[in-house]
């Protein structure tokens, strides 16, 4: 179990797609801030049915979506 395993099934049992999320409720359902590590545990999210479409530094969004 990594450290994002509590988003990912967040993200999975919330069932919307595509699901939006700032960097700051996802600070909220991890407990810690994301960082560069985000970018390497990502595909993990595969493995809940989801991906990661885009993350915006700019608007601190991160913009997930459900595989077909």
């Amino acid at each position: 179990m990594s450290r994002y395993t509590p988003l990912w099934r967040w993200i999975a049992q919330n069932g919307q797609s595509p699901c939006m999320l700032t960097f700051a409720q996802i600070e909220n359902i991890l407990g810690f801030p994301i960082d560069h590590a985000f970018l390497t545990f990502k595909k993990e999210l595969t493995e809940y049915g989801y991906r990661v479409v885009k993350i915006s530094m700019k608007a601190q969004t991160v913009l997930f979506e459900r595989l077909s």
